[in-house]
């Protein structure tokens, strides 16, 4: 026997709720075109349940840094109606392994000249790995490039 099979659409409140985060995220995440809702005859939003594995998947993008842009990008490439598959998730990771990869690289990179870094107290900016690694504005002139005013 069992229970109440879930309804398939659920309130803004619901939704927010049951995915974790507050109403005013998934107003956010509507608006840069991430998740999708259908409006009722009242135009109240309702979510599909299917939206809460995108919901997740965009939290842990962008905890890993990943900016919204590059998340929508990917979102884009999973079905519209219908619960993505595995192999779907499988095609979307395939598109962050190189930037991932290259960025585990460089806190590795950060990690292994910390105390160097510390050391210097940023005061030596031509052999800082944060603001220039490897001198590579030096190689610009001098000025500062970042700011415009190279």
């Amino acid at each position: 026997m069992s229970g109440p099979r879930p309804a398939t659409q659920m309130t803004i409140s619901q939704f927010a709720r049951r995915a974790g985060v507050p109403t005013s995220t998934l107003r956010f995440y509507e608006r840069q075109g991430l998740v999708r809702s259908a409006r009722t005859s009242g135009n109240q939003r309702r979510y599909a349940r299917d939206t809460l594995r995108r919901v997740s998947f965009i939290r842990v993008s962008q905890r890993l840094g990943i900016p919204l842009a590059a998340i929508r990008e990917v979102l884009d490439l999973l079905p519209e109606g219908r619960t993505p598959t595995p192999e779907d998730w499988a095609r979307v990771s395939e598109h962050w392994y190189e930037d991932l990869t290259r960025r585990i690289e460089q806190l590795i990179a950060l990690r292994d000249a910390l105390t160097d870094c510390i050391g210097c107290g940023c005061l030596t900016l031509e052999r800082c790995q944060l603001a220039n690694p490897y001198d590579a504005l030096g190689e610009k002139g001098p000025g500062a490039h970042r700011l415009g005013m190279g």
